[in-house]
């Protein structure tokens, strides 16, 4: 009787982002199996900087520090949710995209989600308030109350990466970022696969 492989849980370092052209967000989590931790959040603060261009500079300074210190294995963001003001959207997108692009620089692979998708996944409820996401945050990772941030886009950020760790960690042993289906799991893993007569 054959006996069933048993993989162990890969630890991963995951980043996740809450895109923002003022202040943007971001949390660190090491995810191993079904738990999380927090390693870090932290907002990058841009109000004081006029230019829109030097803003995009700062975001992708910064967001390759972090990437440097904490060598995530893989990034979450949050996708840009569509509002009236275009020159808004606009604005956001580019903040992400700068965001991404520093990932990519790191070749890290890169998950987005939507802003009602993270809410249900952390609190159940899409409409879930900041405050609220902030609170679940706080209770699911045990963070002291001296360590939370004033800024709720940190715990927005961890959120995301949060929902990132609950998303992936259902999927089959093997299964990475390149490899979302069955048919990319048997093509990487052929030897594996026994094929009936």
């Amino acid at each position: 009787m054959a006996q069933k492989l048993q993989t162990a849980p890969r630890e991963r370092i995951i980043l996740g982002i809450d895109p923002g052209t003022n202040v943007m967000g971001y949390g660190v989590l090491k995810s191993l199996g079904a738990k999380a931790e927090m390693l870090a959040m932290g907002v990058i603060d841009l109000r004081r900087v006029s230019d829109v261009y030097l803003k995009l500079g700062r975001i992708h300074e910064r967001i390759l520090t972090v990437i440097d210190g904490f060598l995530p294995d893989e990034m979450a963001i949050e996708a840009p949710f569509f509002g009236k003001n275009v020159q808004s959207m606009l604005k956001l997108g580019r903040a992400q995209g700068v965001a991404i692009a520093a990932a990519i620089s790191r070749d890290i692979p890169i998950s987005e989600y939507a802003p009602l998708k993270i809410k249900q996944a952390i609190t159940g409820n899409g409409a879930a308030s900041k405050e609220q996401v902030a609170a679940f945050m706080q209770r699911m990772l045990h963070i002291k109350d001296e360590n939370m941030l004033p800024y709720l886009d940190a715990t927005d950020a961890l959120a995301v990466a949060y929902c990132h760790h609950l998303q992936t960690q259902r999927q089959l042993p093997g299964l990475t970022s390149g490899n979302r289906s069955w048919k990319d799991f048997v093509k990487t893993h052929a030897s594996r696969v026994r094929t009936g007569s």
